[in-house]
């Protein structure tokens, strides 16, 4: 089974409930977590046929300055890293 395309991000904080709003709006287009509530660091797993999509909402909320340092990485489940 293939795993999902891993991606971290900063959201601001004042905008993180909206863009996790955003996100569950669309079925199965990402899953979202919090990887540290602090600093607003969140991770999320695409799955490879929606990555596309993901990508053009994401660089939307890049534009309007509500996500910031975003990265894809290498899948941290695909080498059994759980936290």
């Amino acid at each position: 089974m293939p795993y999902c395309n891993y991606y971290q991000a900063t959201i601001r904080k004042s905008d993180a409930w909206f863009l996790v709003a955003v996100l569950r709006s669309y079925e199965h287009l990402a899953f979202d977590r919090t990887l540290e509530k602090s600093s607003s660091r969140f991770e999320f797993f695409v799955p490879k046929a929606l990555e596309a999509h993901f990508l053009q909402l994401i660089e939307y909320f890049q534009a309007e300055g509500i996500v910031t340092d975003f990265v894809q990485l290498p899948n941290r489940l695909e080498n059994g890293e759980v936290f």
